[in-house]
């Protein structure tokens, strides 16, 4: 019976804690664009990408 005093609040606790944790993530943009990065995976860039030299300015 002790143990039920303790493991409750304990659970209620960490039940508040995921709930918060999960608003501060869907506040904070987390879930927006979830299609996204899976879509931008399968089309190339415009521009390729510059060539690689000497930073400076000598080749």
């Amino acid at each position: 019976m002790n143990n039920l005093l303790l493991l409750i609040p304990v659970a209620l606790l960490l039940g508040l804690l995921g709930l918060v944790a999960f608003l501060w993530a869907l506040r904070s943009g987390q879930f927006d664009d979830l299609d996204g990065a899976a879509h931008r995976i399968l089309f190339e860039d415009d521009d390729p990408p510059p060539p690689a030299g000497r930073q400076d300015g000598r080749d």
